[in-house]
């Protein structure tokens, strides 16, 4: 279903974004971390990763904005409103890639989010309340910095897998962030009214839909296990099919019925096998031990906890037909986060606005707004990826995209300046 609203007063013709200053900081910001295969690697805390930021406070800077970095390595600039007793507007996202990324990922978000400041900054346009742009730090890997701002990180250093091996600790001093002081970026709730993160879509709705723009539902939550098919391992050639315990036959099984589980719940969830150890793991030897991952996702907790549920009877009936032993273990739980419907309501009415066609979906990755969601108002703003591809030298969205997802986050930020009340 497509979304619209009416359309509302018009964005001031000063205020549109600049397709070839959007461009050529796009392109500049590729330049650095770039690969011989066209890929992207700026890794968190890598001096790549600096390298960009401080490319990217440059900017800031020349604009003349108020630029500083938290304790949780946040980069973050604030442009002032007119009424000092407001609540900020923010938007942004991450700089940071994973080590073959590509250059829209977060990237887009942050370099939109410069381009708004811009506009306000050459037009002198004033908004009520103030408007920061977020560079968060390490999204890619341990998420500390959205983490930090909403007061959810843990203080445990040892929690944190980080990407080059380094201490939290050494890695938050490498960015301007200071681990002795981490709790002290969480901000309070009247810190902000809302937050905003414009993203391109890393999947092919909207491609397959053909529509301009994603108003995007909200964070699917995650739920992860690890599953143990134990058989008997056994020759190959001289064991009969009827008296095998073959984990690997098992474990086939588990794969199919994740799938099957997923296509009969109500919505639209994902589940997925991406995993798959086998021992002896041998031609000529039936496989007597498989360990594979599960990864279910959806927006909604009651469809997970049903997947969960059927999951569980699915591998007792496995078990008892196989003759194999199977277990399952979880990993790791994280909680859906709806976007805000007023949010949702304000990004629709923009898009249909500007002309732009729009319509729901859920993100089934992890943003830095999963996190800001859990504490404000939040609000996701995506534009179609080529082909459906990210994580690669493949990711690509064309400028014209690029624009009209710029277009309508700066739209946002307007009525949202217009539109929300005092803290």
């Amino acid at each position: 279903m497509t979304l619209s609203a009416p359309a509302e007063a018009s964005v001031p013709q000063q205020l549109q974004p600049n397709g070839l200053r959007l461009l050529a900081a796009l392109e500049a910001m590729a330049d650095v971390g770039a690969q011989p295969d066209g890929s992207i690697c700026r890794r968190g805390f890598s001096p790549e990763d600096r390298q960009g930021r401080e490319l990217l406070g440059q900017w800031l800077i020349e604009a003349g904005l108020s630029v500083r970095v938290d304790a949780a390595g946040n980069l973050i600039a604030r442009r002032e409103g007119l009424d000092p007793g407001l609540p900020a507007l923010v938007t942004g996202s991450h700089l940071d890639t994973v080590p073959t990324g590509g250059r829209y990922d977060g990237t887009l978000g942050v370099i939109a989010g410069l381009e708004v400041l811009r506009c306000l900054q050459d037009s002198r346009y004033p908004l009520r309340h103030p408007l920061e742009l977020v560079v968060f730090a390490d999204e890619e890997s341990t998420m500390v910095g959205c983490k930090g701002m909403t007061g959810v990180a843990s203080a445990d250093p040892s929690d944190y897998a980080t990407s080059n091996g380094e201490s939290i600790e050494r890695n938050l001093a490498h960015i301007g962030g200071d681990w002795a002081h981490l709790a002290g970026a969480c901000r309070p709730d009247h810190a902000i009214a809302a937050f905003l993160e414009l993203h391109v879509e890393q999947g092919g709705v909207l491609e397959q839909r053909g529509h301009d723009i994603g108003v995007v539902e909200g964070v699917v939550g995650q739920r992860r296990f690890t599953i143990r098919a134990q058989g008997q391992a056994n020759h190959a050639g001289t064991t009969p099919m009827n008296q095998r315990q073959d984990a690997l036959v098992a474990a086939a099984q588990v794969v199919l019925a994740v799938q099957q589980l997923a296509l009969e719940q109500p919505g639209d969830p994902v589940g997925t096998v991406g995993k798959l150890e086998v021992w002896p793991n041998a031609a000529n030897v039936v496989p007597g031990e498989v360990v594979l991952s599960v990864d279910l996702r959806d927006l909604s907790g009651d469809v997970l906890s049903s997947m969960e549920q059927q999951l569980r009877r699915r591998l007792q009936e496995i078990e008892a037909a196989s003759g194999c032993r199977l277990s399952i273990e979880p990993q790791f739980e994280v909680k859906p986060t709806p976007a805000d419907p007023r949010l949702m309501h304000t990004i629709a009415a923009c898009a249909a606005e500007l002309g732009y066609s729009a319509s729901p979906l859920p993100s089934r990755a992890s943003h830095d707004a999963q996190e800001m969601g859990r504490r404000w108002p939040m609000g996701m703003i995506f534009v179609p990826s080529h082909r459906g591809l990210s994580h690669s030298a493949a990711e690509y969205t064309s400028l014209e995209q690029c624009l009209a997802g710029t277009a309508v986050l700066l739209a946002s930020l307007l009525r949202l300046d217009q539109d929300l009340n005092a803290a």
